[in-house]
């Protein structure tokens, strides 16, 4: 069954993960060693967690990447049929 509005996977990083392991965006993207700004685009929701960042989450032990990949893929799944008249 589809998701009513899925959140933006960066929403989940801000509001969820970081606070719970006690890290900003600035230590986080520090030790993922990813620029901060790119890193605060994605937690604004102005940006899509790439594969790479994906990547580089999962390495950081935020999660697998294919979690990532999928939120990010529901959300603009959802994004887009809002565009599209239904039939």
């Amino acid at each position: 069954m589809p998701m009513h509005n899925p959140p933006h996977p960066g929403e989940s990083l801000r509001e969820d993960i970081l606070p719970a392991l006690g890290l900003t965006a600035a230590s986080l993207a520090k030790r993922m060693g990813c620029p901060p700004r790119s890193l605060s685009a994605v937690m604004l929701c102005q940006a899509p967690v790439s594969n790479e960042l994906a990547a580089q989450l999962e390495l950081a032990g935020l999660g697998r990447a294919g979690h990532w990949i999928a939120q990010q893929a529901a959300y603009d799944l959802w994004q887009e049929q809002q565009k599209s008249p239904r039939k």
